[in-house]
């Protein structure tokens, strides 16, 4: 498995780069990725109902759509987000949820995951999280909410508009950061050395053939709703 602990924080390249590490690499991969503020609609869901425009446009939030189904999700840079990518004929998502249990374990922080492969504290949403089948190539990503701006999630992510036609819905939850639930303060850097250290493999950093490659995708998109 390669690691990769990707710099860049702009939506529209993080989008591309997990289209590209699918149908690019042949090895499993690991990405830990971050996003400036944005908002991140699945594949088949209506932006107008899932998202505050207005408010995503006085706060200069980017929006754009993943490959993925599932719902909406607010990045900030104190979200955290984790891609696994794998050669696998016979897919099994609910092992990824668990990898990451594990993971926040080791940091004393006892997660449970919900029927949707979202993962909770005490009934809190922590994490949400996609998938999507290219070829024999899986993927799945999750965010993880651990210093994120929680007034602005709930802000954006409350649409005043609605639509009769039949769109995927984001099923909203009640949300918590992870950083309030360690025993002992951790900064949100500290917190991705960790995710790095215990998902280990080989680092791999994007090369300038995948940055190429990345950036031409990412202007070919047309799902980057706006900037």
């Amino acid at each position: 498995m390669i690691c990769i602990n990707n710099p860049y924080t702009d939506p529209y390249f993080n989008i591309a780069a997990e289209k590209y590490l699918l149908r690019h690499s042949s090895a499993d991969v690991f990405m830990m990725w971050q996003n400036e503020p944005s908002v991140i609609i699945g594949k088949h869901q209506n932006v107008q109902t899932e998202v505050n425009l207005d408010f995503a446009d006085q706060h200069r939030i980017k929006i754009g759509r993943r490959i993925s189904g599932g719902g909406a999700v607010y990045n900030d840079l104190g979200n955290v987000n984790l891609t696994f990518i794998e050669s696998n004929k016979k897919p099994d998502f609910n092992k990824y949820p668990q990898l990451i249990i594990d993971f926040l374990a080791t940091i004393g922080v006892h997660a449970q995951p919900d029927k949707r492969l979202g993962l909770t504290i005490n009934g809190l949403k922590i994490s949400g999280s996609a998938q999507y089948i290219y070829k024999d190539r899986t993927l799945f990503h999750a965010s993880l909410l651990f210093s994120t701006d929680l007034f602005v999630l709930e802000k954006v992510l409350d649409s005043p508009e609605t639509d009769p036609r039949i769109y995927l819905r984001s099923v909203k939850s009640p949300v918590t950061n992870i950083s309030e639930h360690l025993s002992v303060s951790m900064k949100t850097e500290q917190f991705k050395q960790l995710i790095m250290k215990h998902f280990s493999g080989e680092n791999y950093l994007l090369n300038n053939q995948d940055i190429t490659e990345i950036e031409r995708l990412k202007m070919n998109n047309n799902d980057n709703i706006r900037y």
